[in-house]
């Protein structure tokens, strides 16, 4: 039921009635795209449904609601509580994050600044809603292996897109943040640069990431590694997609700090792990890390999670330790 309330209250009074059937299965509910003169489109656990004016659901666009800029534009100045210039900041990267922790994404005529940054979003006439899904429990078969004598182990969550990196990244902060079996409660910080982990509302985490965690919300992840490690101390950071070669450098200053790492990369296997983060590596003569030849992705990280989906589930395909070796597997 507040699943269901939230997602009502992200579109105006006049067409809230629309949406009851659709969000009747708010567990399913994965995505709705709205486009100007476009079809209403949801998606359902990979099931495409189209939308009717009357409320119904179909798979058919022949009778779909296609949504007019005037409604569009509704949309959009509800979602901003009416006062687009109040969230500026956040249209300008392209998304909003609601109660609840829903993400809408934005396209439409961007505006530049002189050096060629985006400025604004005007005539926004695309919306992406992103439904957020808490799955409590989704790293447990995992956390055994993210431990050794009580400590935290540096890991890497890898997997090609949609196959439930942020999901796991998310309960793995909840259980180190609040303990578990395998070690006490530690301290954690996040840097949630697209909201995506805590999907926070005005700064305050929609989802929930345990009792001991800080949350810098809408930072880049460079900038918010250095400032959590001068502010909030904490035992473990957690990052989601890293990749870049500013990414790495400051990956390894936490960890030179003494702090452990979780974070996320695209990926299917080891090789492809060993490319990014190498290809991340500069020379010496630039002030970062250098990828010497040999170089192993161990001697950062000491757990290798690599997710899957198969049947329409995400699941672990396995763990490797940080020498290669496979420590456990869901297949």
């Amino acid at each position: 039921m507040a699943r269901r309330e939230e997602l009502t209250g992200i579109f105006p009074d006049t067409m809230r009635g629309r949406w009851t059937q659709a969000f009747s299965q708010a567990e399913r509910l994965q995505e709705i795209r709205l486009g100007v003169g476009l079809p209403v489109r949801l998606r359902f656990s990979g099931e495409e449904k189209f939308l009717s004016p009357q409320g119904s659901l179909s798979g058919s666009v022949r009778d779909a609601w296609h949504v007019t800029d005037r409604e569009l534009d509704g949309i959009v100045r509800h979602i901003c509580r009416y006062s687009p210039y109040a969230f500026e900041n956040e249209i300008r990267q392209g998304f909003l994050t609601v109660p609840g922790g829903h993400r809408v994404g934005m396209a439409g005529q961007v505006v530049l600044n002189e050096d060629g940054t985006v400025r604004n979003i005007s005539h926004i006439r695309f919306l992406n809603i992103r439904i957020s899904h808490e799955v409590i429990g989704a790293a447990e078969k995992a956390m055994p292996w993210l431990y050794s004598r009580g400590r935290f182990l540096n890991t890497l969550l890898v997997s090609p897109p949609g196959c439930g990196k942020t999901t796991m990244l998310r309960d793995i902060v909840r259980q180190v943040s609040d303990g578990n079996p395998c070690g006490p409660g530690r301290q954690v910080g996040v840097v949630d640069e697209r909201s995506e982990i805590a999907g926070s509302f005005m700064g305050i985490p929609q989802n929930r990431l345990g009792i001991r965690t800080d949350v810098l919300d809408g930072c880049p992840k460079v900038q918010g590694m250095m400032l959590l490690m001068r502010s909030m101390a904490p035992a473990v950071v957690a990052v989601d997609e890293i990749g870049g070669r500013e990414d790495m450098s400051a990956l390894f200053q936490v960890l030179r700090s003494g702090s452990s790492v979780v974070a996320t990369m695209h990926g299917d296997s080891m090789e492809d792990v060993k490319g990014r983060i190498n290809g991340s590596m500069v020379s010496a003569s630039s002030g970062t890390e250098t990828a010497a030849q040999g170089y192993r992705p161990g001697d950062c990280f000491e757990r290798f999670v690599f997710l899957e989906k198969a049947q329409g589930r995400c699941r672990i395909r396995e763990i490797l330790g940080s020498d290669g070796r496979r420590l456990f597997s869901e297949t």
